[in-house]
């Protein structure tokens, strides 16, 4: 799938004197004039690396945000989800808001202190598909209550239980055959976060997660099971649907310094955020983490940004060579 905006995509100011270096989209005018965003990729099969920048793009270019964009990157500077390495992380000291895409890394003791630092003061995060399990921090004494697999009185479920709300499970629907759409949970049809979104319009080729929720989240949106990974797709009969799994959702969590606004999305694959309806669920989700929901427009802008051209998702599938300054072209 391919999308283009019909127009030439122009970040003057971006920072991209290096290939070490994060990519800076400057803010301007906009709902996110003054504001902050952090948003880092890193996981190894949903190309977060291709949902991440394109997300940034319409935070910057439709809303004004200030963007930064972190990635997992290799020794000379290339993307690669498979290295537990981002470089700029000590972005998140001016940050207002993380939005994370990350998979099982174990990252070092000085990039995982930012983030600890970040949430610890109570500030916003937007997770995506598998920031429910973002760390597995075999080689930290320092944090390793932060990883998926924590056993720790207090961070049982790690980073994704204690902040996110929840941690892996496993698959709902079936992995890589059966799709999700988005459905409007019961008593949710007037927040803010689905202002503008038309009914049937989210959509994924990813499949929904297995989550339990505790009592403190609030489910947005429901995950039906599709037969195939089609839009127009069916809903698969049985007890898959019956009741059907959040998919999307909202709670407060509680650092050192303070509470902190959560949205949480199990969808967010680069093919998932080719539809519109999934593009102004997670912008939306953005801007009520960030308190702006009685700024959210009728229909928020989530057109693409230059060209999108999502591939499947697969482990090891990711684009080879490719540094971070590339996708800003």
């Amino acid at each position: 799938m391919k999308l283009f905006f019909g127009f030439a995509l122009l970040l003057t100011g971006v920072s991209t004197a290096s290939a070490a270096e994060p990519i800076v989209l400057p803010g301007g005018e906009g709902i996110g004039k003054g504001k902050h965003v952090v948003l880092v990729s890193g996981d190894q099969e949903y190309r977060s690396e291709e949902t991440i920048p394109q997300l940034a793009k319409i935070l910057n270019k439709h809303h004004g945000f200030k963007c930064t964009v972190l990635f997992t990157v290799d020794k000379d500077g290339h993307i690669d989800p498979n290295v537990p390495n981002i470089p700029g992380l000590e972005a998140l000291k001016t940050a207002d808001l993380l939005v994370l895409f990350t998979r099982m890394l174990d990252l070092p003791d000085d990039q995982m202190r930012h983030v600890v630092e970040y949430v610890e003061a109570g500030k916003p995060v937007v997770g995506l598909r598998t920031a429910t399990h973002p760390f597995d921090l075999k080689t930290s004494k320092t944090y390793a209550k932060y990883t998926w697999t924590s056993k720790e009185p207090g961070f049982e479920g790690g980073f994704g239980r204690r902040v996110l709300g929840e941690t892996w499970v496993a698959h709902h629907g079936n992995h890589g055959k059966e799709g999700t759409r988005g459905v409007v949970a019961p008593g949710q049809e007037g927040n803010p976060i689905l202002r503008g979104i038309e009914p049937g319009s989210i959509f994924g080729t990813t499949d929904v997660y297995t989550v339990n929720l505790p009592k403190d989240c609030v489910p947005v949106v429901l995950g039906q099971v599709t037969e195939t990974l089609e839009p127009g797709s069916k809903p698969v009969g049985g007890k898959k649907n019956d009741p059907m799994m959040p998919v999307a959702w909202t709670k407060t969590y509680k650092g050192e310094g303070g509470a902190g606004r959560v949205f949480v999305t199990t969808m967010g694959a680069s093919q998932d955020f080719a539809y519109e309806g999934t593009r102004r669920l997670i912008v939306n989700g953005c801007l009520w983490a960030l308190g702006l929901e009685d700024k959210i427009p009728v229909k928020t802008d989530v057109s693409v940004v230059g060209v999108f051209e999502p591939t499947p998702f697969k482990f090891g599938g990711h684009k080879k060579g490719v540094t971070p300054a590339e996708l800003f072209k």
